[in-house]
This record gives C-alpha cells, sequence and structure tokens, in this order.
C-alpha cells in the first residue's frame, strides 16, 4: 500500500456541552498516505481527525467527545464517518460533468443524529440488524426476551438503545479508521457481552471497504450492517430523482414475509415477479409493480460455492454519471427504498413510465401543508427528506435468522469470530 506517511496536528478550540453539535475538538490531525515508485510525491488518500461535538452515554450518562474522520482521495471522492454510532455522515463523488456531489442523507450535527424521527442514516446496527421477530428466541433451550421496538411486537435493529446509540472508541492507522464497542452482557435482553469492531477504509480507486468483527462471552445472535441511505443525484434531490435509478440486484430469490415484514421461513423465486431485478431496471417503475409501490425485502444474493466476496448490487444515475456497485460476503441485502419516511400530502408515488419531459420542467419538493402531522426530515445544509428520496442497500444475514433453522446460522459462540465485508465501489460510467 503507502510507501511513507505524513501527520500534521493542529490546536484548536475546543466546545463542551453534550450533544450541541459543535464541530470543533481540541486538535485536527492529518495523515496522508503516498503512492509508492516513481510517483511517490503525489499524495493519494488523506484522513483528517477533528471533532463533531459531544455525546451522553446512554447507560452512563458520562458525556464523551464524538469524532469525525474525513478522507479524500486524488479523484476529490471524500468519505465522513463519525464515532457516534459509526456513522458514515457524507460520501461526496464527482460526477460525469465535474460536479462534486454528497450522496447520502445525513444531519449536520449531533442533535440531528439523536432526533427521535431519524431513520438510522448512515448508522452502524446491531447488535441483530433488522427484524426480531416477536422479540424472542432460544439458544440452547433458553428462551431470551428481547426489547420491542417495532409495533410493540417485534425488536428492530438492535432494540431502544441499539449499536448506533453509543459512541464508539476509535484507532487510527495510516488512513485505516477502527471503532470498537463493547456491549454489556443483557443489554437489551442479549446473552452475553459483544466486542464489536467496524473498520473504514478509502482506497484511491473510489472503493470504501467496511468489514464489521465480533467476539462474544456467550453464545448470542450478531447481525449487522450499514445503513446508508444512498441518491446518486444528490441526497437532497428527492424521490423523482430517486425513480430514476437503474438498479441490478444478483439475487434470484427473496425472503417470504408477512405484513410486519417478518419472514415465514419460504423462500420465493424471483422469475416473473415485480422482486426479479437480475436485470437493469428504472427503479421507480420497477417500485410500482412491487406491493406497496416500494421495496423492503431481503434479497438473497446468488454465489458460488466457497465464494467470498461476491457482486450483489449496481445502481446508476444516468444524468450524472454516478454509479454505486456494492460487494459483499454475506447472504442477503436488504432493498428499501425509503418507504416509511414523511409524504405529508399523501402523493408521493412511483409510475409505471417516468415522464419523459421531466428535465425539461420545473423541479419542485412537495409543498408541505402548515401543521401537518408528517413534516419533512430536516437533513444537511437544511434539505428536507421525503419518502422515496433515497434507496438502502443492507447487506446482511437474513432476517430474523435466529428464529429459522433453514436460514444461515447468526449465533456467534465463544472463540469464534463474526466477520462481515462490504465494498462499496463509486465511479462514472460512460454513455453509449
Amino acid at each position: 500500500m503507502s510507501a511513507s506517511a505524513s501527520v500534521d496536528s493542529k490546536r484548536s478550540s475546543y466546545g463542551t456541552g453534550a450533544g450541541d453539535g459543535s464541530q470543533r475538538d481540541a486538535s485536527t490531525v492529518t495523515v496522508r498516505t503516498m503512492d509508492g515508485g516513481q510517483h511517490a510525491e503525489q499524495e493519494s488518500v488523506a484522513l483528517t481527525v477533528d471533532g463533531f461535538g459531544t455525546v451522553k452515554n446512554p447507560l452512563t450518562g458520562v458525556v464523551e467527545p464524538v469524532k469525525r474522520f474525513t478522507w479524500v482521495n486524488e479523484s476529490g471522492m471524500s468519505v465522513q464517518v463519525i464515532s457516534y454510532g459509526a456513522i458514515i455522515t457524507s460520501v461526496k463523488v464527482p460526477g460525469r460533468d465535474g460536479s462534486l456531489d454528497d450522496v447520502v442523507m445525513g444531519f449536520d450535527d449531533i442533535p440531528g443524529y439523536q432526533t427521535a424521527n431519524n431513520p438510522y442514516f448512515g448508522a452502524t446496527v446491531g447488535r441483530v440488524a433488522n427484524r426480531v421477530g416477536g422479540a424472542k428466541f432460544t439458544i440452547d433451550g433458553v428462551e431470551y426476551l428481547v426489547t420491542k421496538n417495532w409495533e410493540n411486537r417485534h425488536q428492530l435493529h438492535g432494540g431502544k438503545i441499539g449499536f448506533d446509540k453509543f459512541n464508539w472508541a476509535s484507532y487510527v492507522n495510516g488512513t485505516v479508521v477502527t471503532l470498537t464497542h463493547t456491549n454489556p452482557e443483557g443489554h437489551e435482553g442479549y446473552p452475553g457481552a459483544v466486542l464489536t469492531s467496524v473498520t473504514y477504509q478509502l482506497t484511491n480507486d473510489n472503493k470504501f471497504l467496511v468489514k464489521f468483527q465480533a467476539t462474544s462471552s456467550h453464545p448470542t445472535p450478531i447481525n449487522l450492517t450499514n445503513h446508508s441511505y444512498f441518491n446518486l443525484a444528490g441526497h437532497a434531490t428527492g424521490h423523482e430523482e430517486v425513480y430514476r435509478h437503474i438498479i441490478t440486484l444478483n439475487a434470484d430469490r427473496i425472503t417470504e414475509t408477512d405484513e410486519d415484514s417478518i419472514p415465514s421461513g419460504n423462500f420465493l423465486c424471483v422469475g416473473g415477479t415485480p422482486y426479479d431485478l437480475r436485470i437493469p431496471r428504472e427503479l421507480g417503475p420497477a417500485m410500482s409493480r412491487a406491493p406497496g409501490e416500494g421495496y423492503d425485502n431481503n434479497f438473497c444474493i446468488t454465489k458460488g460455492t466457497e465464494q467470498g466476496l461476491t457482486f450483489t448490487a449496481r445502481v446508476v444515475h444516468p444524468r450524472s454519471g454516478r454509479f454505486l456497485e456494492v460487494y459483499t460476503d454475506q447472504p442477503g441485502v436488504q432493498l428499501y427504498t425509503s418507504n416509511g419516511m414523511p409524504d405529508p400530502n399523501r402523493n408521493i408515488r412511483p409510475r409505471a413510465i417516468n415522464a419523459p419531459d421531466y428535465y425539461e420542467v420545473t423541479h419542485l419538493e412537495p409543498v408541505v401543508p402548515a401543521m401537518t402531522s408528517d413534516p419533512p426530515i430536516r437533513g444537511k445544509g437544511g434539505a428536507k427528506y421525503f419518502k422515496h428520496g433515497a434507496f438502502c442497500l443492507e447487506t446482511q444475514n437474513f432476517p430474523d435468522a435466529i428464529n429459522h433453522a433453514n436460514f444461515p446460522n447468526s449465533v456467534l459462540v465463544p472463540g469464534e469470530t463474526y466477520s462481515h465485508e462490504v465494498v462499496y465501489k463509486f465511479g462514472i460510467y460512460e454513455e453509449d
């Protein structure tokens, strides 16, 4: 990898006060890796570490400083992650015309990420991502009851205080950042203490590498994922742009679910259904054919025997030229099209055919009625986030795997290590 590295430090003022959203810290550190060989003088990837306000530990109440990590590579792509929730807060990617747009939803400060209507923007979620049916499971003959935070019947994304609500410790090695969290035994009803880490790295070829690992003191279910909300046209451009993305998913089955999105244990073949995304399809028209006019489904990734990282998905935004490819070693990926985000007028819905003259008319965001009960989520830079304004590709084990013997094993036992890798590759495709 890098032949050399330099570290710069500078002092700045420090903002105290829990959750004040301050972007200041006691020090700022920049790490630069250098390409080897004859181009050793050329900077490749730079990592800057600074502050992002403070938070209170949800269990102890202790005020902790939040760190922010910013990578920039030589093509101008940048990624930001904060230690709170191990959250990906920003991904800026060049478009075909050279414009640099942030393609993930998020907030400008800690108070934003702590609002009740934050739908896990960019967060690392666990101990068990997705659903646990009935908020209960059995291991070695012992039934465990975990907290219910979904329809007062099930658990979602680790419960009321999941991994996304903690400030993770950090370690920097060159431009590789490792965040760690120790989850105590019995938290949210789970057996065993769990030590979890997530490692982040940006490469010079526009790949963002993520690796989750975990160990446990007792047998316990583990299923971690990242919950970034993508819109390759730019995080604030809304549902009309999302509908124009072209998506391909490497999956020939989905897990069948009930009305609460709890798996039945059966699989459905995607052939001849709205879930067949094996060939490129415009996302909006595909969503219009899906039940509920949107996706919130676990797709079973098609992979070869003993295959490691596998092509999972490719999403293209034709007008900007940006594409995102996802690769993972996990068996599933949850495609979620932000169906539950605000729709004040109840009129945001995809059509069977995208309007051909869309770019020749004035684009207006939805008009929000006064005193609406469903206001938009206020995001970065004052952006208003609405229904279908982004899509998620959450690589994972199958939802509720702990309660289905025919699903891949989700129980981590002492002496073994849970491992989950995912690669997000961004680029610009060439028009024909």
